[in-house]
């Protein structure tokens, strides 16, 4: 018998910690404090600066909807689905202004464009994406916080 194990979806290795209260994984420049998602080790976004220091730095777990959208149709690959059908899902930019980042992401499941507005606190969990023989596959999602009853959404 085979033990289930968790990975992260899509080559998001890194980007994430779903150990605890969940929360991605930026970077910092060590010359300017500019912050960049996805993590990237080789030079500072900030076109100003000429810093290739980036230090590994959490984010903030929470932030507010910039702009949102659903998706209604399946994305071509690499993205992978669980189940036989395509279920549409929304997907939000959220803004973490202690950052000053706008990061995408999937809303949880259950939660549409119908369920959330412009400015919206919504929180960081980590819930599969897809499942295959050997594991799930995880990926963070933005979840409202009034919605929020728990540390990780499914």
């Amino acid at each position: 018998m085979t033990t289930r194990t968790t990975v992260p979806a899509l080559g998001a290795e890194g980007w994430f910690d779903p150990d605890g209260e969940p929360h991605l994984i930026g970077v910092r420049c060590a010359t300017c404090d500019t912050y960049a998602f996805p993590p990237r080790a080789q030079w500072c976004p900030n076109p100003s600066c000429r810093g290739t220091s980036m230090e590994p730095t959490p984010l903030s777990r929470r932030g507010r909807i910039w702009s949102y959208t659903d998706a209604q149709y399946q994305p071509p690959a690499p993205f992978v689905h669980d189940g036989d059908e395509f279920t549409p899902f929304a997907i939000a930019a959220v803004e973490l202004e202690a950052e000053g980042l706008v990061i995408l992401g999937q809303l949880t499941p259950g939660v549409g464009v119908d369920d959330v507005a412009v400015g919206d606190e919504v929180e960081v969990v980590t819930g599969t994406l897809f499942s295959d023989d050997d594991h799930d596959h995880l990926m963070w999602r933005w979840q409202p916080v009034a919605r929020s009853t728990e540390r990780g959404a499914s």
